[in-house]
């Protein structure tokens, strides 16, 4: 049996694809994981626990208010986002932790792993071809611009170039079913309409992917 999972991991390794990580419960205050126990394709979900106009409209893993969501990159600590300040690039994994602690908002962070065999050589090929781009605020669903979840979500494909991550209709609405304030006047303003229902993605929905499994807090 052993050799039949060695072989597994060794065609597995020689084809780009990364391994199948099994489905867990969910992971306690004890499930505590350090930026070295990181692997390259983790993703990495940032809890605000004040909620905003992100967590209003989504539901994030177990209801957590989820309002960002970034990928570790390779084992040197730098990982993959697109942030409203800098569009689509790396940031090391101190700085983003760092930036955590220092705003109340943002104080927890829980790590994820797709628990099915993808294949990483092709990802880190498509974030290459949005990496630069600015940052998506309309949450349109060309390639123009790119916004936090998209980016996972047209990054992560299986060996034969097939997105992971389905996109979903975009919520901009509340539990009564009515779009909030918010949205209908930061719409309003840049003279659009509310993309209530369009295809997208948010950082709620990808925790919630039968695709991943929440491993634990990272501290």
């Amino acid at each position: 049996m052993k050799k039949v999972l060695t072989f597994v991991c060794i065609m597995m390794a020689a084809t780009g694809l990364m391994p199948v990580y099994a489905q867990q419960n969910s992971p306690t205050k004890d499930s505590i994981l350090t930026v070295s126990q990181l692997k390259p394709g983790d993703l990495l979900f940032v809890i605000n626990n004040k909620g905003n106009a992100i967590t209003d409209v989504t539901n994030g893993y177990h209801g957590k208010l989820i309002d960002h969501v970034a990928f570790v990159i390779n084992d040197k600590g730098m990982i993959a986002e697109a942030t409203t300040h800098k569009g689509v690039g790396l940031t090391d994994i101190h700085e983003f932790m760092h930036h955590g602690s220092r705003d109340s908002c943002r104080s927890e962070f829980l790590v994820g792993r797709v628990n099915i065999p993808y294949s990483w050589k092709k990802t880190l090929r498509n974030y290459r071809r949005y990496e630069h781009l600015p940052y998506d605020s309309l949450f349109m669903p060309d390639d123009k611009a790119m916004y936090c979840s998209e980016l996972v979500q047209k990054c992560y494909v299986d060996a034969k170039g097939k997105r992971i991550f389905n996109t979903i209709p975009m919520s901009f609405h509340n539990r009564k079913g009515e779009i909030t304030d918010f949205w209908k006047m930061f719409y309003g303003q840049r003279g659009l309409k509310v993309p209530e229902g369009e295809p997208g993605t948010n950082p709620g929905q990808i925790s919630r992917d039968e695709h991943v499994t929440i491993i634990g807090y990272l501290k």
